[in-house]
């Protein structure tokens, strides 16, 4: 088995990064996949985008296998999806490695309050929790997360 690359996506590629983004989403248990889920999604990546998403992927000889959206200048993981043909396979830990690259002394994030395995998760991989807020767009819950590099607690 060949390690997934990690690399920028291509607009080309938009489509497929939707579909692993619904596929992920709906691999929580939180929603069912659609026509209409997959179309917000594809519609809502390039917009993303043009607001100051820098997207990647995982590539897996030719085979998106996740995405990533990070928003630098804000410091924010935003999306974080593995396909669930990879889950269980480290591929969250490298992204979230590859994430501390881009962003190295602060990552802040959000996650679906009932998508317990996403946030048990990442509080073991050091966030800590700081708040709870309901996201007007789409009306869930969200645990609000931040990580800091040691020795830059400010």
């Amino acid at each position: 088995m060949t390690t997934p690359v990690i690399r920028p996506a291509r607009s080309d590629e938009y489509d497929e990064v939707a579909r692993v983004w619904m596929e992920s989403w709906v691999s929580t248990g939180l929603a069912e996949a659609s026509g209409f889920l997959l179309a917000n999604l594809r519609a809502r990546v390039p917009k993303e985008i043009e607001n100051g998403w820098s997207l990647f992927v995982a590539d897996d000889d030719g085979a998106l296998a996740a995405m990533l959206a990070l928003h630098l200048p804000k410091l924010y993981l935003d999306q974080l999806m593995v396909a669930p043909a990879y889950q269980r396979r480290s591929l969250g830990r490298q992204l979230l490695a590859f994430t501390r690259t881009q962003l190295p002394d602060e990552i802040c994030l959000r996650c679906v309050r009932e998508n317990e395995k996403a946030w048990r998760w990442y509080e073991r991989e050091g966030f800590v929790f700081e708040m709870e807020a309901v996201e007007p767009m789409t009306g869930f819950m969200m645990k609000h997360y931040r990580w800091k590099r040691e020795g830059n607690a400010t």
